[in-house]
């Protein structure tokens, strides 16, 4: 039996959801791309969840479909012959695609889904559905002006369904950087400093290690009541590299270039992957990296936080922190606990990313699980 015969089950249950949220978006004054029916989403999740299971040459393939015609695509590449919408010949396909920003193109024809061509242009609004990884796939449409500025709609993880929660902005004590990275205000200019965290919270994840990243007040030395000393990879003086980017954007001189920021960036994030904690400043300056973690002298060991994530129907549960991960989850709850004005990101191996915050409103460890927003 072949696995379009079979069928995806988690398709055809987040088909309505999905086409409701297209459906409601605004409109807009530039072309803006059709709304997929139910019918057809799931069509194209069923096509590129089983697509995702298959290899080639060895290879899991990775893809990212859009639903549009040709004529909203900009300059697209069209094949003389579109192809079906069909698992083995999207697999085949993947190596063609697996560059970021290139999208494979999905219309009608007739009766029939097909595959038109590809295009790196699509219009705001779009529905795309991209396979991360076998079983893994991110339902997202592009916003705002930027051709590259993607916002995630649903993430399908095997049978799990879950809807991300535009809201999610307006809890109380959600930290800037969850604010950004919802995007449910305007699209900072990619030198903003919460971008900049969004940034390293990305790379963070991609490198696979896990890892820890403390930012602590510029100029408070507080943070060091929490970190054992000596600290094996301590920094003197401060690398301002990418703290001198940042502040270049902002006093309006010469804006340094993209490339710039994000090997700064990369070059932050990858020392997350050595074992203990990254330090770095508010104002972006990196102080140590290898940190161990201790609990503050005189201070309660850290017993409850709050946990939630930013997906419709998600209920805040109030849990020890030895249950969200380990001792890198644990550390980071009781560095917050002991450091209020601290913000810490965390991966893990398995993918997962974990901001924790200091909630007043709640007087206890906020930890928000926002990998739904990175995929």
């Amino acid at each position: 039996m072949r696995y379009a015969e079979i069928g995806y089950p988690a398709a055809r249950t987040a088909a309505p959801a999905v086409e409701a949220f297209f459906a409601a978006r605004p409109s807009a004054d530039e072309p803006v791309a059709p709304v997929p029916d139910a019918a057809t989403i799931e069509a194209i999740v069923d096509a590129a969840f089983w697509a995702g299971l298959r290899q080639e040459e060895g290879r899991s393939p990775r893809i990212s479909l859009a639903y549009l015609p040709h004529s909203l695509a900009g300059a697209p590449l069209t094949f003389a012959e579109p192809i079906p919408l069909d698992p083995a010949a999207l697999a085949r396909l993947a190596p063609a695609v697996e560059q970021p920003g290139m999208h494979l193109g999905v219309w009608r024809q007739g009766d029939e889904l097909v595959v038109w061509g590809a295009a790196r242009t699509i219009p705001r609004g779009c529905f795309v559905l991209e396979v991360v990884q076998p079983g893994l796939l991110v339902v997202k449409h592009r916003r705002g002006q930027d051709v590259a500025k993607f916002r995630n709609v649903a993430v399908l993880d095997g049978d799990r369904i879950r809807m991300v929660d535009e809201e999610g902005a307006s809890l109380p004590d959600c930290p800037s950087l969850v604010e950004s990275l919802l995007g449910f205000y305007a699209p900072a200019d990619w030198g903003d400093s919460l971008n900049v965290l969004v940034q390293l919270a990305v790379a963070m994840r991609a490198h696979g290690r896990g890892g820890s990243l403390l930012i602590v007040p510029a100029e408070d030395e507080a943070w060091r009541e929490s970190i054992v000393r000596p600290v094996r990879y301590a920094v003197s003086p401060r690398f301002s590299a990418l703290a001198n980017l940042v502040r270049r954007q902002a006093e309006g001189a010469s804006a340094p270039s993209q490339d710039q920021v994000v090997r700064a960036v990369e070059t932050i994030a990858g020392l997350t992957a050595v074992d203990g904690a990254t330090i770095l400043s508010q104002d972006y300056e990196l102080l140590a990296f290898g940190a161990k973690i201790e609990r503050k002298r005189g201070s309660d060991i850290v017993e409850r936080v709050t946990l939630t994530e930013p997906v419709i129907g998600n209920t805040p549960i109030v849990l020890p922190p030895a249950e969200l991960g380990g001792t890198r989850h644990l550390s980071a709850a009781q560095f917050v606990h002991d450091q209020h004005g601290a913000l810490v990101l965390v991966a893990s191996q398995d993918s997962a990313f974990t901001v924790f915050a200091w909630s007043p409103c709640e007087e206890m460890v906020h930890a928000h699980r926002v990998e739904v927003l990175l995929l």
